[in-house]
């Protein structure tokens, strides 16, 4: 079942990718990419980098309460590369599944470093969940368009319930690290609002591109839905989920469908441009990969490595 995991996330991306394409054919994204220019990019550029050192500030902080040693010039250098090959690889988690492996060897606790990205990234999608249910209920006209869209996220918040009445082992040390890196809430949850400001900055860029002249209170609210459709597990590089639900946000509120959908492809290309640098990364002379605690040796990539999406 985990080996068909990741194929289904990417066909189940690719399915709705291509009845977006049956729906609106190529004229969308065909003005989605007339529609970025040079100023676009270097925003993105500045932006991205805003958001990555924020992400990365918050995947600090929780990797020092769990007693990992991790330097912050480390953590945004790493940051940027696992945003680029999450954009770049169809699963869509490799590079944080690389992110959280490698800071767990150099550290020499790889269970505890897969756990720290793995509470990470849930702080920041908790977040963006939190934002998002609650543009739904100031905006009920929006709540009965995007039911089907959030079944999903209603599954997975069950899911996670269960498991935390379930006492296996890894589960229970699990919940207890959450208990530490909780202790630093109020940091953790300033970061991933700021963070997540940065990524409504970059959507509000994009639909003034594709000549969204419609006021921010309005947009605010559809840019909110479009982030947490990103938190669903059926994407390619973020490709998806995210289409469909801004074409239905605004053709339910009363802007265009198609004019929903370009905004997507160009806060996605805009999205990629941001992460470029995580691209330099990889080029870079690496490192020998020296434990980072001298006293522990690099230990063998847990099972739970594979599940932290």
């Amino acid at each position: 079942m985990k080996r068909l995991w990741p194929w289904g996330r990417l066909l189940g991306g690719l399915g709705i990718l291509g009845a977006l394409l049956w729906w609106h054919s190529t004229d969308a994204f065909v003005a989605a990419y007339h529609s970025i220019d040079p100023e676009s990019v270097v925003l993105a550029l500045a932006i991205g980098l805003v958001t990555t050192v924020l992400s990365a500030a918050r995947w600090w902080l929780v990797a020092r309460r769990l007693g990992l040693h991790l330097p912050m010039a480390g953590a945004v250098t790493d940051y940027y590369r696992s945003q680029f090959l999450n954009a770049v690889l169809p699963a869509g988690v490799l590079g944080d599944v690389h992110r959280a492996v490698s800071h767990g060897q150099r550290s020499g606790d790889v269970v505890r470093g897969v756990r720290a990205v793995f509470l990470e990234r849930i702080a920041g999608q908790g977040v963006a969940i939190v934002a998002g249910v609650a543009a739904l209920f100031a905006y009920p006209a929006l709540l009965s368009a995007m039911a089907p869209a959030l079944i999903p996220v209603g599954i997975a918040l069950v899911l996670l319930l269960v498991l935390a009445r379930w006492k296996h082992p890894a589960l229970v040390s699990t919940f207890t690290d959450l208990r530490a890196a909780a202790r630093a809430w109020p940091g953790i949850v300033g970061l991933s609002v700021v963070a997540l400001g940065g990524h409504v900055a970059l959507f509000v860029v994009a639909a003034r591109l594709v000549g969204a002249t419609a006021p921010l209170l309005t947009l605010l609210p559809l840019l909110l839905l479009a982030l947490l459709a990103m938190v669903l597990p059926l994407n390619v590089g973020g490709w998806g989920p995210r289409e469909a639900v801004l074409a239905l946000a605004f053709g339910a509120a009363g802007l265009g469908s198609a004019q929903g959908l370009t905004v997507s492809v160009v806060y996605g290309v805009l999205s990629f441009v941001a992460c470029l640098p995580g691209a330099a990364t990889l080029l870079l002379k690496h490192r020998e990969d020296v434990p980072e605690r001298l006293d522990k040796a690099p230990q063998r990539v847990p099972a739970l490595a594979g599940a932290g999406q």
